[in-house]
């Protein structure tokens, strides 16, 4: 499918993209509690009562968002410093991301304050994928341009080669959404082929050996399910939701939030990708209104 490229309609994918993120995120965020009190509720899929708060999956996305709309390519020292100047710990961000940014705040050049992380090895976190679905989306008409672009966006704060390949991941995903209008298995080889070889390609590769039938307890045992807050043990997860149970965006969010873990973040990649390939029109409108508002950003 040929996809215009315009500004404009680039924007208007990313924006999706964004809605569909936003509203997972929070969706997600609803869940954490005693799993006695929340596996009850998503088997029954009661809807939370709003509002729903978003996190700094959503925060981080908007920046994300922002930059698109401003410049149309990522510049990495402008991209970290607004992700520092907006970090609010209320958003829960982790431990890592709360460092770097605050050593950023305080002048460090962002190169260093990457680097620095995890004994100078970088993040492998899943917060370059949390965020860079809209990124990917906007790069829909271009590939090569997603990838690079999502490299850019990714290495300021996780400089790991397992953190980048996890945004490319995302990126990739909601591209392949945004050209295609559908989810089906054929989304995890298009990634699979995008993906730098690593723990988090070999985990995806093996997202495509976990047949479709499969529980997605069992699923999450196979694959990850977020709870070690790294790319490899989260990403594919998503995907592999995304490629068997993405009829409806409703569905997917179910689906995932099921599998518990780092539910929010998951939440917010499969809600980001799932509206790349259904449109904004199928979040459901009461959870539109549930999320709290995002007006304030572009």
């Amino acid at each position: 499918m040929t996809l215009p490229a315009s500004h404009a309609d680039r924007l208007a994918r990313a924006r999706v993209a964004l809605e569909g993120l936003s509203v997972g995120d929070a969706f997600g965020d609803r869940f954490f509690g005693p799993r006695e009190e929340v596996i009850p509720r998503i088997r029954a899929r009661v809807v939370p009562d709003p509002p729903w708060r978003w996190t700094d999956d959503t925060h981080m996305a908007l920046s994300i968002v922002e930059m698109l709309t401003e410049r149309r390519s990522i510049d990495r020292a402008t991209l970290v410093r607004r992700f520092a100047e907006r970090m609010d710990p209320h958003r829960k961000y982790g431990v890592g991301a709360f460092n770097l940014l605050t050593a950023v705040r305080e002048g460090q050049p962002w190169d260093v304050a990457a680097t620095s992380l995890f004994d100078g090895m970088g993040s492998f976190g899943n917060g370059a994928a949390m965020r860079i679905a809209p990124l990917g989306a906007y790069f829909a008409d271009d590939l090569p341009r997603a990838i690079d672009e999502s490299r850019r966006a990714s290495d300021v704060t996780h400089a790991h080669p397992e953190g980048v390949a996890g945004g490319i991941a995302v990126a990739v995903a909601a591209a392949h959404a945004c050209r295609v209008r559908a989810l089906d298995t054929g989304l995890l080889d298009v990634v699979l082929e995008s993906t730098p070889h690593g723990f988090t390609h070999d985990a995806i590769d093996e997202a495509r050996r976990v047949p479709a039938t499969a529980s997605i307890v069992d699923a999450a045992i196979a694959l990850g399910n977020g709870s070690g807050v790294t790319a490899p043990d989260t990403v594919p997860l998503c995907l592999w939701v995304l490629a068997h149970h993405a009829i409806t965006y409703e569905d997917a969010l179910w689906t995932t939030v099921h599998a518990l873990g780092d539910r929010d973040t998951t939440c917010a990649i499969v809600g980001a990708v799932a509206a790349c390939a259904l449109g904004v029109d199928s979040i459901p409108g009461a959870w539109r209104a549930s999320r709290e508002p995002i007006a304030d950003f572009p």
